[in-house]
């Protein structure tokens, strides 16, 4: 119900207010203070006040990033995916994403793998008995087919998979698909002991034809490489999975090459990782001793792609989610760089 306004009588006269009762003049205002920087703007609450802050350092993040994906734009990046990287879920998730996220901004990852764990137990199960020489299975044929099996089968595939599942494109292959990774086989290798012996199917890569890659890569697809090799006449070989991905990375050529490994980085004399090494003080901590054992063939892979016309090798943890982003696309990065 709508209020009438009151009436006002007109025989009694509205009582006014002694001045002393009068409303004084509204106080000046005071001078507004800058807002404190831990103070929460208008529209947010204390509790949403972090929720912000963090969405604003991953803007800052993104805005670090630039960059590089303006520079890298249409640019081929070969990655040696393997240690465990390609064992532990959160790690092979992440990984997949990471490369489909590369493809979406205009990069283009080619995926190298290798598989030596699963190998292992798949061998294992079989009850075959595997040996290995300076990081190289001896391999005799059946031992040879199950390294197709794995390889080119089961890892493969699921690897294209995973990329699949989160929206990328890709598409596995072995050295054998339009025979575009050649080897010849090893005839003979030293054992610790000083003895010579034959590794069975093992290669040595000679040739690789880099067309069937580019026209993948020019039709969306990011390529996921199994290392097995043909020889002349179409055998299969087993090949190094390093070796593989540094000569792709020479044919294409590769504008970066990134090895995947499990440690941090190439330690130098202070024991620490270094964050950028030259090709001269790599070969100088080599002949010093600092860079030994299984880190040896990883570098040599690395500088025999720099020396093929790649412009940098990176050697990175694949243990840390996102490994791959963290090197190419911040300033820090989180691996080694290796420069000619």
């Amino acid at each position: 119900m709508r209020l009438r306004a009151r009436k006002k009588n007109p025989g009694v006269k509205t009582p006014v207010s002694p001045p002393a009762m009068r409303p004084s003049a509204a106080p000046p205002r005071r001078a507004v203070t800058p807002r404190r920087l831990d103070r929460c703007p208008r529209g947010f609450s204390a509790i949403r006040l972090p929720v912000v802050e963090n969405l604003v350092e991953k803007a800052a993040i993104l805005q670090e990033a630039l960059p590089y994906i303006r520079e890298f734009h249409g640019d081929l990046f070969v990655i040696k995916y393997g240690g465990n990287a390609m064992v532990d879920p959160k790690l092979r998730d992440s990984f997949a994403r990471d490369v489909v996220l590369m493809k979406y901004v205009g990069l283009h990852p080619i995926v190298v793998h290798g598989g030596g764990p699963q190998i292992d137990d798949m061998l294992k199960s079989l009850g075959v008995v595997s040996e290995r020489l300076d990081g190289l299975r001896v391999t005799d044929e059946h031992t040879m087919e199950v390294v197709e099996m794995v390889l080119g089968g089961k890892l493969n595939q699921e690897i294209v998979s995973l990329i699949a599942g989160h929206g990328g494109r890709a598409i596995g292959l072995t050295g054998k698909d339009d025979g575009f990774l050649r080897a010849k086989k090893v005839d003979k290798m030293k054992t610790k002991s000083g003895k010579w012996v034959d590794p069975g199917r093992v290669g040595a890569v000679t040739q690789v034809n880099p067309d069937i890659i580019r026209r993948l890569v020019a039709d969306g697809f990011i390529p996921v490489i199994a290392p097995v090799a043909v020889d002349a006449e179409g055998k299969s070989l087993n090949v190094n999975a390093d070796t593989v991905a540094g000569k792709v990375a020479e044919a294409l050529p590769a504008r970066k090459f990134v090895l995947l490994t499990d440690i941090e980085g190439v330690r130098g004399k202070d024991g620490e990782v270094a964050s950028s090494l030259s090709a001269s003080e790599i070969d100088a901590l080599k002949l010093d001793g600092v860079i030994q054992g299984g880190m040896i063939p990883k570098v040599d892979c690395a500088l025999s792609a720099l020396a093929g016309g790649v412009r940098k090798a990176h050697i990175i943890d694949g243990r840390v989610l996102h490994a791959v982003l963290l090197e190419i696309f911040t300033d820090e990065g989180i691996g080694t760089e290796i420069t000619r």
